[in-house]
């Protein structure tokens, strides 16, 4: 009989900490990571004021787990782009398309992101998340690329893609007009074609997508 309270007060614990996560990603999205004050994180979330500190050890870990969050919904959009995918050359398209999703393509997202980039140049729990994005972008596009480029050029071609990646983004903060979402994708595909040759582009549209 003891048992059951103990459940139920974790579930509430483990609910009360998402609504906390995603309060603290709806202003991340908004402001950036200077807009995010524990006050703030704790008004958008419906809660009292200092609740924050009950839920987690201190503010830079809603961050981080916001952070995470935030990554995740990149992420699952790659992956459901990735499963309806039929061919090699399909699986890069949908990593293309799934880094640019089209309700978030805009300018406080792009500078959210910015803002999490200048912070991880000198906070070593924000770099680890950032390395893990790069991990994941380049397992996505190797197992594309596989067996039709070598390791050693995957690794450039990737380098340059993630770049590439950054840079659209970046530029997309700078103006609403500066760079539309058919563009960004348009010249990653362009840079795609270019890097990789014709030759192999059109041995990836004929080859299933593997793992």
């Amino acid at each position: 009989m003891s048992a059951r309270p103990k459940k139920q007060k974790k579930r509430i614990e483990e609910i009360r900490r998402i609504e906390l996560i995603e309060a603290a990603h709806r202003i991340f999205i908004k402001d950036g990571l200077k807009g995010l004050t524990t006050t703030r994180i704790c008004h958008e979330a419906g809660m009292s004021q200092g609740i924050l500190t009950y839920y987690f050890k201190d503010k830079d870990e809603v961050l981080f787990e916001m952070v995470r969050h935030a990554n995740r919904i990149l992420m699952d959009e790659v992956v459901m782009r990735l499963r309806a995918a039929r061919t090699r050359w399909e699986r890069i398209l949908a990593v293309i398309d799934g880094n640019f999703p089209e309700t978030r393509f805009e300018r406080n997202t792009a500078n959210a992101w910015v803002s999490f980039y200048a912070e991880a140049a000198h906070n070593e729990r924000y770099a680890r998340l950032q390395r893990l994005f790069y991990r994941r972008l380049h397992s996505n596009l190797a197992s594309a690329l596989t067996p039709a480029v070598s390791r050693e050029d995957i690794g450039l071609f990737v380098l340059g893609f993630a770049a590439m990646l950054d840079g659209i983004w970046l530029r997309r903060g700078h103006s609403e007009e500066d760079i539309t979402l058919t563009q960004g994708k348009q010249l990653l595909v362009h840079y795609t074609r270019n890097s990789l040759g014709e030759a192999v582009v059109k041995r990836l549209q004929l080859l299933p997508p593997g793992k």
